[in-house]
């Protein structure tokens, strides 16, 4: 797979169109941080490591508000094939601040509010709403 981020977020959205209580994919640091940003937000109900014989998963709890997802769209940003990096004055409200841009920072995997809040820029991983 060459891009398992946005692997995740097609399942999280796929997921959360067809009801899903729940998705579950191969774990990695990664997509484990990246989960608990989205935990942070409210755009998913939790995130948890499931140990298995072969390797581990995560399985994401999914957030629903009166039978509809929460979770309405995702565009990734930084591709493999192309990069996008922001500096703290680059960050901009994702649909007038009711969702969220998840950057890769020097201090970890943050939202928009949190970088600017935190004053690092990063690569901008993808916008979620």
């Amino acid at each position: 797979m060459t891009d398992p981020i946005a692997d995740f977020l097609v399942r999280l959205k796929s997921g959360s169109d067809v009801r899903r209580e729940s998705i579950s994919l191969p774990y990695s640091n990664l997509k484990n941080a990246i989960g608990e940003a989205l935990l942070k937000t409210g755009f998913v109900r939790s995130v948890a490591k499931r140990p298995k014989k072969v390797g581990a998963s995560l399985e994401v709890g999914l957030l629903y508000e009166g039978g509809k997802p929460k979770i309405k769209g995702v565009e990734r940003v930084s591709k493999p094939s192309k990069r996008v990096y922001l500096g703290v004055k680059e960050i901009r409200k994702v649909k007038e601040g009711y969702g969220a841009l998840v950057l890769s920072t020097p201090k970890g995997i943050l939202t928009d509010k949190e970088a600017r809040r935190e004053m690092v820029g990063g690569e901008a991983l993808f916008k979620i709403w």
